[in-house]
């Protein structure tokens, strides 16, 4: 049997990560157009709307708390959009190596490992970004934003573990 070695394991999760993001930005995007959403893929995936910190989704104010209590500096509303898009892919791609060290570490990756793992993001962020105030608390929220919400976190953990089992060592 061949074994992945912890470097591999990361360097395997932060691609598959990446693909991941990428996965449930797609879906997100979809769905944004059949709403009638006028921008292109890439105005949309960039944030090109987001114009000031009021603008700002969950992403960008975690970034921007990040930044501002690490450097104890202001960030300008010009740096809205760009901190959501380093916060929103960074903490996907992030997970991704979190995700290939703990399937690395296993005989075997699968990609039914990739729900779960989906699942588990999904509810991180609901139980981090209340308490920050960037979130209510998930009982505040109907069932199907919560059912949307988690099915593109399903596509995202769904995609991550497949992307990685495709790149892990044969057995």
């Amino acid at each position: 049997m061949t074994r992945t070695t912890p470097l591999g394991a990361v360097i395997r999760g932060l691609v598959a990560g990446t693909v991941g993001t990428l996965a449930m930005d797609a879906l997100l995007y979809w769905r944004y157009k059949r709403r009638g959403g006028q921008d292109s893929f890439l105005a949309w995936e960039f944030s090109s709307t987001v114009r000031t910190w009021d603008d700002a989704p969950a992403p960008a104010q975690v970034g921007r708390r990040l930044y501002e209590g690490l450097f104890q500096r202001k960030l300008p509303d010009s740096q809205a959009a760009l901190v959501n898009n380093i916060t929103h892919w960074g903490y996907g791609i992030l997970n991704g190596a979190a995700y290939g060290v703990l399937a690395g570490s296993l005989p075997k990756p699968r990609v039914t490992y990739g729900p779960p793992f989906g699942a588990g993001v999904w509810l991180t962020g609901y139980a981090v970004l209340p308490p920050a105030g960037l979130y209510k608390p998930l009982y505040e929220y109907d069932r199907v934003t919560l059912a949307k919400d988690l099915s593109a976190h399903l596509v995202y953990g769904t995609t991550t573990a497949a992307t990685f089992a495709a790149l892990s060592p044969p057995s």
